[in-house]
């Protein structure tokens, strides 16, 4: 961080013919430049470099930016897209361009029109001062386990450099400038999707049912389970990370042979700590799983999250541990946690120090059982599981 923030004063120093706007714009498109170029940086460090780079660009560009925030930004709707922006006002769009390809390439997700850039209000209590024309800052999320940050790096108008407290909300307004996470967890989850499905549809023989076989199994009743309510405990999350992304991933063994069956499954309305959600979601179809028993590990979208890479690694470790079990069918369903387990083991570390990333984990709910309030195994999530059968029409 001394090294940016060095970097920004000899190049503000040594611009004599420019501008100071021109020498931000500069400089921000130069930070992001030599992040994209430097291979010896992780995908986080990256991640970051790339959103302080537009934070303190978008600071610079604020007075042709106020305008579009103005009509975008309301109580019902503290975000707004890059594409909105854009096509809304004439910015310079070289570090916004640049920003956005950095973060799909990272992130493992394929190049479409629209940009994963959002810029965001952090809280709908700055809506009335920024409204009534207080000068807003311009800030990002850093990198790394929230416990060890010192402070919120932010840029005001200027470009001058403010260090905002990590938990209590700033009295002055603040734009989170970073990844529009709900369009990065949507592609990224069609991403792990794709990932799962082309491995087993690879190794499993006759995977085309007939038409008379797809006829025999629309009209058989299809056992399910639900989640009936669920919460996750205050983990006292920093002000400027917003709603989580939570996911689950289902694990199991394939009913017809000796692969692992990995499913993902989108939990979209469980955006905070500390609530109860009421969601009546379908979260395990029995006629995937051997045994009639399955594991649930939930899970929170990151910034880092290389979602083709992850897919890969978790695919991979279930199947190695699989494989190195002599006879499944002795163990029964018990072998199940031990797929998970290895899952888990093929996280990155980081990952269990802060709740963003992994929340907590169902070790062996089984088909036609209820669970009434049940703890995971990190006391962090409590569920409601209930069997659901879903019966074929008449």
């Amino acid at each position: 961080m001394k090294l940016l923030q060095s970097s920004l004063l000899l190049c503000l120093s040594a611009s004599a013919t420019l501008s100071y706007g021109q020498a931000l714009d500069g400089e921000a498109l130069r930070l992001l430049q030599a992040s994209l170029k430097d291979s010896t940086l992780d995908a986080q460090v990256q991640l970051t470099n790339t959103k302080r780079a537009l934070a303190l660009d978008l600071s610079h560009q604020y007075a042709q930016l106020a305008p579009i925030l103005q009509t975008e930004i309301n109580q019902y709707q503290l975000a707004v897209n890059a594409d909105d922006i854009l096509s809304l006002h004439r910015l310079n769009d070289n570090v916004i361009t640049q920003a956005d390809a950095s973060i799909r390439r990272v992130k493992g997700l394929s190049a479409k029109a629209d940009s994963l850039v959002q810029v965001r209000l952090a809280d709908e209590a700055m809506l009335t001062p920024w409204q009534q024309g207080e000068s807003p800052l311009f800030a990002y999320e850093p990198d790394g386990d929230e416990s060890q940050w010192d402070y919120i790096e932010a840029f005001d108008i200027h470009g001058k450099v403010h260090q905002l407290d990590v938990y209590n909300l700033p009295q002055q307004p603040v734009f989170v400038v970073g990844i529009d996470s709900k369009k990065a967890f949507v592609a990224g989850l069609e991403v792990m999707r794709a990932t799962f499905a082309e491995a087993q549809s690879a190794k499993k023989e006759g995977a085309l049912l007939s038409r008379a076989q797809t006829q025999a199994v629309a009209e058989k009743p299809i056992s399910t389970t639900v989640i009936k309510q669920i919460s996750l405990k205050d983990d006292h999350e920093p002000w400027i990370s917003g709603r989580a992304e939570i996911y689950g991933i289902v694990t199991g063994v394939d009913p017809s042979r000796e692969e692992p069956v990995l499913d993902i499954v989108e939990m979209p309305y469980l955006d905070y700590a500390d609530t109860t959600y009421y969601p009546n979601q379908i979260i395990i179809h029995w006629e995937r799983y051997r045994w009639a028993a399955a594991d649930m590990i939930l899970m929170e979208h990151d910034d880092g999250t290389n979602y083709k890479v992850l897919a890969t690694k978790l695919l991979e470790a279930a199947e190695q541990i699989l494989k190195s079990i002599p006879d499944p069918e002795a163990q029964g369903y018990a072998l199940i946690p031990q797929i998970t387990n290895g899952i888990l083991s093929v996280m990155p570390d980081a990952w269990f120090t802060n709740d963003d990333d992994f929340v907590d984990v169902y070790y062996t709910l089984q088909e036609g059982v209820e669970y009434p309030n049940l703890n995971g195994a990190n006391g962090n999530a409590m569920t409601s599981f209930a069997p659901l059968v879903i019966q074929p029409r008449p």
